[in-house]
């Protein structure tokens, strides 16, 4: 079977990575010529490359803007796999509960890889989002603490030399907010799953990673017990508020 070739503007703009590479140009100058230059440099007609933007503005491999022009991205596979997993969810729930076992999975089998790379600022930063949670769960009326949810987690795996898997955990945590689980109300298991998360940080900064492991897998039981089980409303006045995100 003969293999399909990538479109113009998909090959035009592999070719400017590279060369941009090799030529050791910062990303932030990576720009690229208005599409009526890129038309007549590729034979194409504008329109067409439009529409070809358009993709790859989707995927995440340009931006484009009036009057700022066209700068093309680093590779990230955080854009598509969020796009395509937002719209799989909407199209089924069930969609999302296949995605979390990926995840659970892949936070799994990488994670005594990614913390061995954490420079000291990361785990201090890491420290601090723990102290923050513990502060909003502390407070009258208690928050949720999500964004620190979600930052701490891709902390851990921020320096892992592996798009693809980085890519897959973001796009997870862009699904966990469009189904409402950042919303999530239960104060004890909040509670519970931020201590699982200060043993797993105070563990990191001792060095013992097995312990920290064993935290995070401890972590991640949790959110598949509270899958399985009806979510128990909080009574009005337990002043337990979600943060705006």
């Amino acid at each position: 079977m003969r293999r399909k070739e990538l479109p113009l503007f998909l090959q035009y703009i592999i070719r400017k990575y590279r060369e941009f590479r090799e030529r050791g140009v910062p990303p932030s100058e990576w720009r690229l010529p208005p599409l009526h230059k890129i038309s007549e440099q590729l034979g194409s007609s504008v329109p067409n490359l439009r529409e070809q933007l358009a993709v790859a503005r989707a995927m995440g491999f340009v931006d484009a803007k009036p009057k700022v022009g066209i700068h093309l991205r680093p590779y990230s596979f955080h854009p598509p796999v969020s796009l395509s997993l937002q719209v799989a969810v909407a199209m089924d729930r069930h969609h999302f509960d296949q995605f979390l076992d990926l995840r659970r999975r892949l936070e799994k089998a990488y994670f005594l890889e990614a913390v061995q790379t954490l420079t000291e600022e990361d785990k201090r930063e890491l420290v601090r989002l723990v102290e923050e949670a513990k502060r909003k769960l502390s407070e009258d009326p208690v928050r949720i603490p999500h964004r620190e949810h979600r930052d701490l987690h891709l902390i851990v795996y921020r320096r892992l030399d592996n798009p693809f898997v980085r890519g897959l955990l973001e796009a997870f945590w862009d699904a966990y907010e469009a189904v409402g689980l950042s919303r999530y109300r239960d104060l004890d298991y909040m509670r519970t799953l931020w201590e699982h998360h200060e043993r797993m940080v105070n563990a990191i900064m001792e060095g013992d990673y097995q312990a920290a492991y064993q935290a995070l897998v401890q972590h991640l039981g949790m959110l598949e017990t509270r899958r399985e089980q009806p979510q128990t409303p909080v009574p009005v006045g337990s002043g337990l508020w979600e943060d705006e995100f």
